[in-house]
């Protein structure tokens, strides 16, 4: 093995053997070093299982009935209209006062026994139906409107199968009053017990659906579970049952690109990735519209989906009309440079594209197989344990594994956020061409800093080193543990400088990213039932 390891830098950035004196207070504590620049901090981030969902939306029903006062289906009706954000409910009690709160939400607060029945007269008429009932056939909701059950009834069912039970409205007309989820769960159980509990079900499922703290995990199979966090910024979680996912979009964790940037990417892959090869050997692009066409006949006049004729000899502009010779109007050995030079975009583009693509496969593609290196280095560890060494902690090598593939995933999404970051299809209209170059070189280098050490800390750490002498195991883990430290510092540095030089003077509120954080993806701890 050679001694010199070392990557050329002019700048002295990257890692380097006289570096190894960094190494001295990491050994230990590799795996606790938080990036400061950051500004990271610990999220409040709860996992909500099928037994303990009544207790967390217990806990918010509690706090908004000892403010207002109010029964438990109030507390929910208002916590629903405000997707269960009981401080914005606080909020608006304290701006637009108690009744305004109430009608806007469609709570009507009376006295329920004013509600015993429609009307003192033994018989009244239904008002849907224009059918007699007794007083004791028909039900009076907070509103004032009454009606008989089976109108009740048949407006309660239609609107759980229409997937609106959570905010059933009255039936009069103009009235938005909400109807007591009792009367609701009484009348429909009478004909449909089922359905019943299906209503009940969905008033309990609301405290995620509707909640915007709260998020269903995505695994697949669901996992049955749901993950909270109690805080307004951007981040990626880790469920219970492991699943990683950005709680924003609810796809994989894709820091530091954006949601918006990632949504198009992966579309873009989709449709794309497999066929740009191909485009590319097989296909000229119309000069108007700038799509790849094939020719598929002999004719060397091709016509594109969009109705433009050109040549395929030169990917000019032509009419329709030609013989077997020539195009009318046009002459393929007089160079027309606007022409060439929009030709040269739509290939510059696919090339463009092409390179993020297979540099972001690449290291996706390395991702996979340091995912499974940890197995191999448990078995290195048990080799080395088997020699007697003097040394016997080897946290190192997994924390060092750790650290390689935390930094991996940052980088290889680097890669789609700089296709968007430094195209013309999201900030064309707010990043000059000059400035944009100044912004490329200064992330590239950082880029390349970061992807240099990563590629270094791999190499050590699929070396064969658990046969060598002893000296030569001590000297290669002073190397993984000041490469773990270095290839931190780079991806704590590169997400500073996405988020405070690139995208903050940009749509920051719309490219919004989650931190990066030392210690990985937040884990979400248990919520006691």
């Amino acid at each position: 093995m050679e001694e010199d390891y070392g990557y050329g830098s002019s700048d002295g950035e990257f890692y380097d053997d006289d570096d190894d004196d960094l190494a001295q207070g990491f050994e230990e504590t590799i795996d606790d070093i938080e990036f400061s620049g950051s500004n990271c901090k610990h999220l409040p981030c709860k996992v909500i299982r099928k037994e303990s969902l009544l207790a967390a939306q217990k806990n918010d029903l509690q706090r908004v009935m000892d403010l207002l006062l109010l029964k438990e289906h109030h507390a929910r009706t208002l916590l629903i209209h405000y997707c269960w954000n009981a401080d914005k409910i606080f909020t608006e009690f304290i701006e637009k006062g108690k009744e305004r709160l109430y009608a806007e939400a469609g709570v009507s607060v009376s006295d329920s026994s004013n509600r015993g029945s429609c009307h003192v007269s033994s018989e009244i008429t239904c008002e849907i139906c224009f059918e007699d009932f007794v007083a004791s056939e028909t039900t009076t909701m907070e509103c004032g409107h009454c009606f008989c059950n089976e109108c009740w009834t048949e407006h309660f069912i239609v609107k759980i199968n229409e997937g609106q039970s959570r905010r059933i409205a009255c039936m009069a007309n103009r009235c938005y009053s909400i109807c007591d989820e009792g009367s609701i769960r009484n009348l429909v159980c009478a004909r449909d017990p089922e359905l019943a509990e299906k209503f009940d079900r969905f008033l309990l499922e609301s405290y995620i659906e509707d909640n915007e703290s709260v998020k269903w995990c995505p695994s697949v199979p669901h996992c049955g579970n749901a993950v909270r966090v109690d805080s307004d910024e951007c981040c990626e979680v880790e469920c219970a049952c492991g699943r990683q996912f950005c709680f924003t979009c609810s796809s994989e964790p894709h820091s530091p690109c954006s949601c918006v940037m990632w949504e198009h990417w992966v579309r873009k892959c989709k449709d794309e990735s497999e066929t740009v090869e191909w485009i590319t050997e097989n296909t000229k692009f119309c000069p108007k519209c700038h799509k790849p066409v094939e020719k598929n006949g002999g004719c060397n006049l091709v016509r594109c989906i969009c109705g433009q004729a050109f040549c395929w000899l030169c990917g000019g502009a032509t009419g329709i009309a030609h013989t077997w010779t020539s195009i009318e109007g046009h002459d393929c050995g007089r160079y027309n440079e606007k022409h060439g030079q929009e030709t040269q975009r739509a290939r510059k583009e696919v090339w463009r594209y092409t390179h993020y693509y297979n540099r972001h496969k690449a290291h996706k593609d390395s991702l996979e197989a340091e995912e499974k290196l940890e197995e191999k280095l448990q078995q290195k560890i048990a080799t080395l344990e088997s020699r007697n060494l003097e040394d016997k902690d080897f946290s190192w090598l997994s924390n060092g594994c750790h650290r390689l593939i935390r930094s991996r995933k940052f980088l290889l999404y680097s890669y789609p956020y700089a296709y968007y970051m430094f195209g013309d299809e999201l900030f064309e209209k707010e990043i000059s061409s000059k400035e944009k170059t100044i912004k490329q070189n200064l992330f590239e280098d950082q880029q390349q800093q970061l992807e240099a050490n990563i590629e270094r800390l791999s190499m050590f750490l699929e070396e064969p080193f658990a046969n060598y002498a002893e000296d030569k195991i001590l000297e290669i883990k002073m190397k993984i543990i000041t490469l773990s430290a270095v290839t931190d510092k780079f991806c704590g540095k590169l997400f500073e400088c996405i988020d405070n030089e690139l995208l903050s003077p940009l749509q920051q509120a719309t490219h919004l990213i989650a931190p990066y954080k030392s210690k990985g993806v937040e884990k979400a701890s248990e919520l006691p039932d």
